[in-house]
């Protein structure tokens, strides 16, 4: 199931998620200060490429590369779909980040008559790490989706600018208790600038 472009190939690799859904509506209000630098924590242009390694394994490192791009939509090698707007970087179904990129910023995505994903900006400009590297002014998004009465799926995405996504890290939450399923971890890299 797909989360984004790059992250909905990063999630079919990762398959414990259990997110998906048709959206049917994705929130929208004012529009957002720094609409110009949503653009910097995920740039999309064809070309670009990430690997990721799943649960820590290199043996099997998952590669995304961004193939084409069509109707405003870039389309990555596992089948997935992300752009640039002025409220954020959403996929087809819902906003991923949204602006203004500062701690405590809240949106929703609605993807499914019973189900609301519930998105928050944890931190924001902060130094964050991955084995590919060292990176300054991360930002972090936690989505919440409840998923029974028992249990919330909880995906924390780490984005760096000029990079993209640097870390996905998905639990389970029961009874107040985190129980980790998956992560994965950026590798390498190779991008150029993305769209404005």
């Amino acid at each position: 199931m797909k989360v984004s472009s790059v992250v909905g190939g990063l999630l079919l690799a990762a398959a414990a998620l259990g997110w998906g859904g048709c959206a049917k509506h994705v929130e929208v209000d004012e529009k957002p200060k720094d609409s110009a630098r949503l653009s910097e924590y995920y740039p999309l242009a064809v070309g670009n490429h990430w690997t990721y390694t799943v649960n820590g394994r290199t043996d099997r490192p998952v590669d995304v590369k961004i193939v084409k791009e069509e109707d405003g939509f870039f389309h990555d090698s596992q089948g997935g779909q992300l752009m640039v707007d002025t409220f954020g970087i959403r996929d087809q179904k819902r906003y991923l980040l949204r602006g203004p990129v500062e701690p405590g910023r809240t949106w929703t995505n609605v993807v499914s008559v019973s189900s609301t994903e519930r998105y928050q900006i944890l931190q924001a400009g902060f130094p964050c790490q991955a084995p590919a590297g060292s990176f300054e002014n991360c930002v972090q998004v936690e989505g919440r989706n409840r998923v029974d009465a028992e249990t919330t799926l909880i995906n924390t995405l780490t984005f760096a600018p000029g990079v993209g996504l640097v870390r996905i890290q998905v639990e389970a939450e029961r009874e107040g208790r985190r129980i980790p399923q998956t992560w994965l971890e950026l590798t390498s890299y190779k991008v150029k600038p993305g769209q404005g």
